[in-house]
């Protein structure tokens, strides 16, 4: 959640309240998450009920506020709180009353702690009533009472209620931050926050057909992450250009928590691959692909900015590497960690793609062009892709060993086949992907055919992953 991207929860350190409905003047105030804990017990249980009672109450009321806060159930509804004090929708808290002394020590041994539902990530929606003169379809307060009198444990309380559950403890405490990027996401952003919104559309896809799949949810954001992006703005009203700013960011955060019914006692639940993060920081002494993409990236923006150092394409992040990255960081506002994390990504390819849009046709060998400014792959439709098979194409008449792809602008499996065998023969890492290693490399030999000297073999190495 702090990143922007679909993370375990946390215990925040603090919770916003309001005072009243989500729709009145009322005010917010700001306390403590284990006194919010107290004060919601306090206002809602009695200190006389036996003890496994008193800690089944205790972990509904944690997991429901928590269930609210990791879905940022408010903030994506425009609010500027994280929950409210009316019962009819969320739970009781009264500001400034006193507290009950021994659900403060339970609340001060537990507060770390939530319930969720077996194979889930999310803390559950942990919805209850006194269950007398309301009832519910979740834990019934006063009924509580009559299972510990009856020597049920307080998991054994809350297994009654909810069903197959399963006690989350010693969560990471943490600053709750909004979710949404600091930066706009757009054709070309890469990293955590993108991988995201791909994850979420995907989902929402499933009730919203319309919405085309992404496929992989890879983390860049191509061809097919703004046609997802654009059709999902144009079915919930919202301004149709592939941006994803507050509003978009929101909206997708809203509908995904919706159709997976994140905020209700029968969620679908979110699983552990729902939230894999593929793109983490890169840092010295990481190797690959991904570090020798970032190489190319700040090498290009050296030919126009003296700033940064120019450093050797070697898929190795060393110490040059380090300075390079640090250099780009400063220059663009950017936290100068010399480490590439979601917010570099994204800056390195808007800026190769910047350059791009600036320097025109003459700039480029006019037989080819330059790479687009992030990695084709399958499922990506583009004039990118349909020059990429034209060049396969070409090459495939020299090399038998190359199969040729058919010129159609989306690439397909065959494409992906053509693009793994161009990297077999030449000593790359097969991935399938024409990143921008692979494409110069596609292009060097194709311009290699018109001038009379062929590419050979092995003549681009590159270290296996």
């Amino acid at each position: 959640m702090t990143d922007g991207s679909l993370n375990l929860p946390y215990i925040p350190e603090t919770i916003t309240v309001h005072l009243g409905s989500p729709t009145s003047g009322a005010e917010n105030v700001t306390v403590d998450f284990p006194y919010y804990v107290k004060n919601a017990a306090s206002s809602e249980i009695y200190p006389t009920w036996p003890e496994a009672a008193l800690r089944a109450n205790i972990l509904a009321i944690i997991s429901f506020a928590l269930n609210r806060v990791y879905t940022e159930y408010y903030p994506s509804r425009g609010y500027n709180f994280n929950i409210t004090n009316d019962t009819t929708i969320d739970q009781s808290f009264v500001r400034g009353r006193d507290t009950y002394e021994n659900i403060g020590a339970i609340v001060d041994e537990i507060f770390d702690s939530y319930i969720r539902r077996e194979g889930a990530v999310e803390p559950l929606y942990a919805l209850y009533c006194n269950g007398t003169t309301s009832t519910c379809a979740g834990l019934s307060q006063w009924g509580s009472v009559t299972l510990a009198d009856e020597g049920m444990g307080a998991l054994e309380i809350l297994s009654y209620y909810y069903g197959d559950i399963e006690l989350v403890t010693d969560a990471p405490v943490e600053g709750i931050t909004e979710s949404v990027p600091s930066f706009i996401l757009r054709l070309g952003s890469a990293g955590n926050e993108v991988e995201a919104i791909q994850i979420k559309l995907n989902r929402i896809s499933k009730n919203y057909p319309a919405i085309p799949k992404i496929n992989p949810t890879d983390g860049i954001f191509g061809t097919q992450t703004d046609a997802a992006v654009r059709e999902f703005q144009s079915i919930f009203n919202l301004t149709v250009d592939g941006l994803v700013g507050r509003a978009t960011w929101y909206a997708i955060a809203r509908v995904f928590a919706a159709v997976k019914r994140l905020n209700d006692l029968e969620s679908e639940g979110l699983t552990e691959d729902e939230i894999t993060n593929i793109y983490s920081t890169l840092k010295v002494g990481d190797t690959g692909n991904y570090v020798r993409e970032v190489q190319y990236l700040l090498s290009f923006a050296a030919e126009f900015n003296d700033f940064i150092p120019y450093i050797e394409i070697d898929g190795i992040f060393g110490e040059k590497t380090e300075a390079a990255v640090e250099a780009f960081q400063t220059y663009y506002g950017l936290p100068a960690t010399g480490e590439v994390d979601s917010a570099t990504w994204t800056g390195l390819y808007l800026t190769y793609r910047s350059y791009l849009s600036s320097l025109g046709d003459d700039y480029f060998d006019s037989s080819t062009v330059p790479y687009p400014g992030y990695p084709q792959r399958l499922g990506e439709e583009s004039d990118a892709v349909a020059a990429l098979q034209e060049y396969l194409s070409l090459i495939s008449t020299v090399y038998s060993e190359i199969t040729s792809p058919e010129v159609t602008g989306t690439f397909d499996e065959a494409t992906e086949r053509s693009v793994e065998e161009f990297q077999s023969y030449f000593g790359l890492p097969v991935t399938g992907i024409a990143s921008a290693y692979t494409w110069n490399a596609i292009t060097d030999a194709y311009r290699s055919i018109f001038d009379g000297n062929l590419a050979s073999g092995t003549q681009y190495p590159g270290a296996d992953e």
